[in-house]
């Protein structure tokens, strides 16, 4: 039951994540069509400044009248800005067709041809833009446009050193490998800006699952002994002895940091590109599963053993965790307050210290 719980809940991640990359796809096409227009106004008003300084070049040379000079800088001018209307409204009309279609746009080859000038003569395919037929594009598109957007999202994944902080003991001497044991963490996470119009602050929360591995060192693996978990040597040299355990769990985070504001008169939108962040909270979940693989050879035979049982581990997760990075890449440690195993004689409490990555 845990098994389908962890793979229904793991599609619809995957799916989520399909979809979240798709809408950030055209969302940039649409960002880009839009830097197309300054850019026209920029090449156009240049393209005249060139004309005009000819222009000026002939009255000096005395190869034309005042008058005439001033006719064609008229005439130059009026060109030019019939450019930057003709090219603007192109534009215009595309990302309008796109938003209005919610991505399902048929392209005729006239399409196509104007496309091919907006980005040089070439699509994005290579071939000189000359295309006939009809192209159909079927990326979905986001809802309608808001004007300010108070929550974000990301997919998260993060991986590390994984290991436990012993009750009594100091950590130089855990019998858990210290590059051995590791952790991976992957899941979905909301960011929404506190206050109206700051974003220094945000809540961050989400879902996510952990995978906690421990490897024993001295050719040792966990045993249950009644209500006790402990570490026995093996009867045989191991080859490999991990036990990994699997939670999801539900972080909460407060984030502080600066952001850049981009403003126009359809939209504000607050980016943390290249912005130093900082996180700080915590965790609560589930256990859903706990087992141990050892690896070793015995007469001459390979023998994996896959163990699957809760070995005692805690059935409820929680814990502090905190991050901290420039952009997407962070340097990330969490630390569970419960314990690793259910009643035992001395209390073990799992780390992880790694980086995590908000893509």
């Amino acid at each position: 039951m845990k098994n389908k719980v962890v793979i229904s809940m793991f599609l619809v991640l995957l799916g989520t994540l399909f979809i979240h990359a798709q809408e950030e796809q055209i969302q940039k096409e649409i960002e880009r069509l839009k830097t197309l227009k300054t850019e026209i106004t920029q090449q156009e008003k240049q393209a005249l400044k060139e004309e005009v300084e000819a222009i000026n070049a002939k009255l000096e040379a005395k190869l034309i009248t005042k008058k005439e000079a001033d006719e064609l800088k008229a005439e130059a001018a009026k060109k030019r800005a019939l450019n930057i209307e003709n090219r603007i409204a192109i534009i215009e009309n595309k990302i309008a067709l796109i938003e209005r279609n919610k991505g399902k746009v048929l392209e005729v080859d006239t399409l196509n041809y104007l496309r091919a000038i907006e980005i040089g003569f070439g699509n994005e395919d290579g071939d000189n833009g000359n295309l006939f037929g009809i192209r159909i594009n079927n990326n979905p598109l986001r809802s309608e446009t808001k004007y300010d957007r108070r929550t974000y999202s990301d997919f998260v994944m993060a991986i590390g050193f994984n290991n436990a902080i012993i009750e009594g003991e100091s950590f130089v001497d855990t019998p858990y490998k210290i590059a051995g044991s590791r952790f991976f963490e992957m899941g979905w996470q909301w960011r929404t800006r506190v206050f109206k119009h700051s974003n220094w602050l945000r809540f961050n929360y989400g879902f996510s699952f952990q995978f906690n591995g421990l490897k024993p060192e001295n050719n040792q693996y966990f045993v249950m002994n009644e209500n006790q978990t402990e570490l026995q040597e093996f009867d045989v040299e191991l080859d490999k002895s991990k036990l990994r355990m699997d939670n999801l769990v539900f972080p909460i985070h407060f984030e502080v940091g600066p952001s850049k504001t981009y403003k126009t008169e359809e939209k504000i939108r607050y980016s943390l590109q290249d912005q130093f962040r900082l996180g700080f909270g915590g965790y609560g979940g589930f256990n859903i599963g706990t087992r141990q693989k050892l690896k070793y050879q015995m007469d001459g035979d390979k023998i994996k053993d896959k163990l699957k049982r809760d070995y005692n581990t805690s059935n409820l997760i929680y814990g502090l965790s905190a991050y901290a990075g420039v952009d997407g890449m962070l340097l990330y440690v969490k630390y569970d307050l419960n314990p690793i195993f259910k009643d035992a004689i001395i209390t073990q409490r799992n780390i992880s210290v790694g980086l995590r990555f908000d893509l």
